[in-house]
């Protein structure tokens, strides 16, 4: 039995589901009634796999980190989603989704991003085939992730400042799904992450699950064995870590670590530890865990980290989390910092700052000397650098 993915209804456990404005149920109801059919068919296969291959340069190598395997006295590979075309994990999903708009008659994309790198996958898949795009960003984010912005001008995508709320992550989605309301008919939501309305989750999930199915054959390369002890990967909505986890989610004997962003820390009130601050609500289209006060309003997220700065997680990850399946870990901005360049000057790899948190983590949990730990290495830090060179 598969308890940890999606069923039916699109619930994982107690959370998921599809708590969309009536505006927008045909478009959520078409996806959901064909995302599976048209993802299995043997024409968009080939096609998927023919573009993360040839374009987005997959597989993605599994490298054993030698000198932090040394430092920390276990074995740590890293998956390296640094190396794909654009910088990152994200663009596994977007030549995904853009495959599945095409086949649905779509001409227009629209999505929203935070750090930059889901936008930055959208503008190109939207350029790769010749389509209208459209990305929403907080204020913020378009301030502190300039480099990105600057890659989706230049690919010829539209770049729309959310100017509500906190200015970020939460306020560009939320514009995003205005606009999808308004171009029902002709738009696809590229949704970045595990969050939004079924059946967004799971096929995001599907779609990174790539990540896992490589480092399965890979792990077995390195060690003769398919599974690691322990797997480590940032959450914000969550989707590295769903790749990451995809394929072990069911096999207990592999650790699952999800690791949020504390901010100035957990109890700082400047903090994005959804896990510990949040509590069951409906944001985005599903039911999940979220920070809110008593009578629901949203609590303004904090992160230096502008991908992790989200009020909630996606909601296999709050089912994974409740039923202690996957072990939540809390880390804050100078521990994410820290961490991020003891890996630029251990391994020469500069990590995203989100990314960053999960290097962190290797403090904070507990591991044996002949255990296997994969880090899913998320992204690169380019963007990030203007934020590294302050604290140098």
């Amino acid at each position: 039995m598969q308890e940890y993915k999606v069923d039916r209804r699109g619930y994982y456990g107690e959370f998921g589901g599809a708590y969309v404005p009536e505006m927008l149920y045909p478009n959520v109801e078409e996806l959901r009634n064909r995302y599976l059919d048209i993802m299995h068919e043997t024409s968009f296969q080939k096609e998927f796999q023919d573009l993360l291959k040839d374009y987005v340069g997959r597989p993605s190598p599994l490298y054993l980190a030698k000198r932090l395997s040394k430092h920390y006295n276990t074995n740590i590979f890293l998956k390296r989603e640094d190396l794909n075309h654009t910088g990152a994990h994200k663009i596994n999903n977007t030549i995904g989704q853009i495959l599945l708009a095409k086949r649905l008659g779509k001409t227009r994309i629209i999505a929203e991003t935070g750090a930059g790198q889901h936008g930055v996958a959208t503008a190109t898949v939207c350029a790769l085939m010749g389509m209208e795009c459209i990305v929403y960003m907080g204020a913020i984010d378009i301030e502190r992730q300039a480099p990105n912005v600057s890659r989706m001008k230049m690919m010829g995508a539209t770049v729309r400042p959310a100017m509500s709320g906190s200015q970020t992550l939460k306020d560009a989605t939320n514009e995003a799904i205005r606009d999808w309301i308004n171009n029902p008919v002709d738009t696809h939501y590229i949704i970045g992450s595990v969050v939004g309305p079924h059946p967004y989750p799971d096929m995001v999930a599907r779609f990174q699950s790539v990540i896992s199915e490589e480092m399965k054959w890979q792990l077995k390369e390195h060690t003769g064995n398919e599974n690691p002890d322990i797997i480590i990967a940032c959450v914000g909505g969550g989707s590295n870590a769903a790749g990451a986890y995809y394929h072990y989610m069911d096999d207990k004997d592999v650790r699952l670590v999800a690791v949020e962003a504390a901010g100035l820390g957990v109890d700082s009130g400047e903090s994005a530890a959804t896990s510990v601050l949040g509590s069951r609500g409906i944001i985005h289209g599903s039911r999940t865990l979220l920070m809110q006060t008593k009578d629901g309003q949203i609590i303004e997220p904090y992160s230096l980290s502008a991908g992790l700065d989200y009020p909630g997680i996606g909601p296999l990850h709050a089912h994974l989390i409740e039923t202690g399946r996957a072990e939540a870990v809390s880390i804050t901005d100078k521990e994410a910092l820290d961490a991020a360049f003891f890996c630029s000057r251990q391994e020469g790899i500069i990590p995203a700052l989100e990314t960053a948190h999960a290097f962190a983590a290797m403090d904070k949990i507990k591991y044996k000397k002949d255990d296997i730990i994969v880090i899913n290495l998320s992204g690169r830090g380019d963007k990030d650098l203007a934020t590294f060179v302050k604290h140098l």
